[in-house]
């Protein structure tokens, strides 16, 4: 009995997954899927992110911040594009859905203490530790983003790209500058060699 009560007291207390809101990490979009993604793909570089990754349907980046002297948190932001409802029934125009997910990395510094160790013939050898010591940063925490707000502000952004009309090229197929008209040719008379013959 008393076995039971310890084991109920050290129970993990977590929040479960409710699956009761869809709106948080998605939106739709009267868009092709490269459309939507290069437009998520211009957002998250208008904001420091680094691109790791950008096709037709799939962009992700990561980005660094340093809230405090010996934290470190990264964060890894990743926007899916996926076609909804065929081609968008009687208006013509597709319809995409971009779903999008932050997760948030928290590293924190870790003292590691250096040892060295001195051979002393017959004994074996002797670990003598030093008082210096090195720093390592260790992943302390991973999360998910669930706030409404931070994704609601990455979504406007998008919009705003996809209005813009700068988002019409897919990522990693660049418009082709015009061709150059050729130059026409120009012929100079040369004048005969006296020692030809």
């Amino acid at each position: 009995m008393l076995a039971g009560c310890g084991s109920a007291s050290r129970r993990v207390s977590y929040e479960p997954e409710e699956f009761d809101s869809t709106t948080t990490h998605t939106r739709n979009y009267a868009a092709t899927e490269a459309q939507t993604c290069e437009a998520a793909r211009r957002a998250l570089l208008s904001q420091g992110y680094m691109v790791t990754a950008a096709n037709a349907d799939l962009v992700t980046g990561r980005k660094s911040f340093q809230p405090a002297s010996e934290v470190h948190v990264e964060v890894e932001f990743r926007v899916v594009c996926a076609r909804e409802g065929g081609k968008g029934g009687r208006s013509g125009k597709q319809s995409t859905v971009a779903f999008a997910t932050a997760l948030q990395d928290r590293y924190g510094i870790k003292k590691v203490n250096n040892s060295a160790s001195v051979g002393v013939g017959a004994f074996g050898s002797l670990s003598l530790p030093f008082a210096g010591s090195d720093d390592a940063m260790v992943k302390v925490a991973s999360e998910t983003l669930t706030d409404e707000r931070f994704y609601d502000r990455f979504f406007t952004l998008l919009d705003r790209f996809l209005e813009g009309g700068g988002a019409d090229v897919p990522p990693d197929m660049p418009a082709e500058a015009p061709a150059a008209a050729p130059a026409p040719a120009t012929s100079f008379p040369v004048a005969p060699s006296p020692n030809r013959g």
